[in-house]
C-alpha cells in the first residue's frame, strides 16, 4: 500500500495504525507536498518524516517539489478558506501524482495521512479518492483514525516522539489567512540576504533537528522544551545624507525606530560611541565593530551578506548598551559623517515562542 504523507505529526500515529491494520500489508510512504512553502518549511517536514518512518520501519519516498505547478492549478483559488475549493484542487493534484506513483510501483492500494488531520475534510478526501479509484484502479483506503479518541492518542504520539508540530497547513494562502486572522507576523517568510539564521525561524528549526538525529544515533537523551521571549524581524533600512545619497550602512538586530524615520546629526563621541541627536539612535564605525566582535570586515557590503550570528549581534549590543532589553538603533557605517542624516527603520519586536534543545 502506498501512503501519501504530508507530515510527521499526521504520519507517525497513522502509519503505527495501518501497521496495527494491515500487518500483511508492506507499507510505502511517499511525500509529496508541492504545496508547502517556503521551501525550507518543505525541508523541515521532510527530515522529520525521515526520521518518523525510519523508526517504524518503513521505506519512505519523495516526490518531486513542484511548486510553480501547485500554484498554476490552484490559481484563482488563492482565497479560498481551509477545507473549501482550493483545498479539493490541491487533494486531486497530490491524489494524481500518488496514484501514478502507486501504478509505477506495482500497488494497487492508496491512502493518505490527511485523513487524520483535523484541519481537513474527511468527506472531501474520499470524495476525490474515490474518484481516482474509478479512473486510475487504485483503490483508496479510507481509514478514520480521528474518532474513539483517536485525535488524542494522535496528540500523545506526537510528544512522545517529540515530532515537528507546525502550526499551518503548508499552504502560502492558508498560512497568510491564518496570520492576519491571528494578527501576526508571517516571519515564516523572513529570509535574510546573508544567511543569518534568525531567532524561532524555519532555519533555526532544522539545525536543531539535524543536532537531535546526531544525538539520537548516539544514543543521548534529549528533550525539546518551548519557551518565550521577545523576537525580532527587521523590515527595512536605509541611511540617506541628505534626501538622496544612499550610505553603506548596517543596523543591529534589535534595533527599533517606534516612528520609522529619522532625521539629524551626529552630535558627540564618547568611548568610540557616537550619539545622534534624536531617537537615541547611537552609531558606531566599522573599525570599532570589527575590533568588539574579533572580526575582518573589509566593508558594509561584506557585513550585509556574511554577517555575525544573532546571539554575537545581540552580544555587542550588551557590550555597548550593558543591557539585555535594550532595543537602542545602533548603526554600523564605515566613517562618521558630519552631516545632516535621514535614517529609515522598519523593524518589528514581539512576543513569541521557540523551541529549544536540552542534552538529558
Amino acid at each position: 500500500m502506498l501512503v501519501h504523507i504530508c507530515c510527521s505529526v499526521d504520519s507517525h500515529f497513522f502509519l503505527e495504525k495501518l501497521q496495527a491494520d494491515f500487518p500483511k500489508e508492506k507499507l510505502t510512504g511517499f511525500f509529496y507536498d508541492p504545496n508547502i512553502h517556503p521551501y525550507s518549511e518543505y525541508q523541515l517536514r521532510l527530515l522529520d518524516v525521515q526520521r518518523s518512518c525510519k523508526k517504524l520501519g518503513i521505506e519512505v519516498l519523495e516526490g518531486e517539489y513542484d511548486y510553480e505547478n501547485w500554484l498554476d492549478a490552484v490559481r484563482g483559488l488563492e482565497k479560498e478558506p481551509e477545507k473549501g475549493a482550493r483545498c479539493e484542487v490541491c487533494f486531486d493534484k497530490r491524489f494524481s501524482v500518488s496514484a501514478k506513483k502507486a501504478l509505477e510501483l506495482g500497488e494497487t492500494k492508496i491512502t493518505t495521512t490527511l485523513l487524520v488531520s483535523p484541519l481537513k475534510s474527511q468527506e472531501q478526501l474520499k470524495r476525490v479518492g474515490d474518484t481516482f479509484f474509478k479512473e486510475h484502479g487504485v483503490e483508496f483506503i479510507a481509514v478514520d483514525y480521528r474518532s474513539g479518541g483517536g485525535t488524542q492518542d494522535q496528540s500523545r504520539v506526537t510528544k512522545e516522539q517529540q515530532l515537528y508540530r507546525q502550526d499551518y497547513c503548508g499552504c502560502i494562502f492558508g498560512l497568510s489567512m491564518q496570520r492576519e486572522q491571528q494578527n501576526r507576523l508571517m516571519d515564516e517568510m523572513f529570509s535574510p540576504i546573508s544567511n543569518l539564521i534568525l531567532p524561532a525561524s524555519i532555519e533555526e528549526r532544522i539545525e536543531m533537528y539535524n543536532y537531535r538525529m546526531e544525538l539520537e544515533e548516539k544514543g543521548v537523551k534529549y528533550k525539546i522544551i518551548k519557551q518565550k521571549f521577545l523576537n525580532y524581524r527587521q523590515f527595512n533600512f536605509k541611511l540617506k545624507k541628505g534626501k538622496r545619497e544612499v550610505i553603506p550602512a548596517y543596523a543591529l538586530s534589535y534595533s527599533c525606530l517606534p516612528r520609522k524615520k529619522a532625521q539629524g546629526r551626529i552630535e558627540f563621541e564618547d568611548k568610540n560611541i557616537h550619539y545622534f541627536n534624536k531617537e537615541e539612535i547611537k552609531f558606531i564605525t566599522l573599525k570599532h565593530f570589527n575590533y568588539l566582535s574579533n572580526h575582518t570586515y573589509k566593508n558594509i557590503h561584506e557585513l550585509i551578506f556574511k554577517s555575525l550570528s544573532f546571539d554575537e549581534e545581540l552580544n555587542i549590543r550588551h557590550i555597548l548598551m550593558s543591557s539585555s532589553y535594550d532595543l537602542t538603533p545602533i548603526i554600523i557605517v564605515e566613517n562618521i559623517l558630519d552631516s545632516k542624516l535621514n535614517i529609515e527603520l522598519d523593524a518589528k519586536t514581539y512576543e513569541d515562542v521557540r523551541e529549544k534543545l536540552i542534552i538529558l
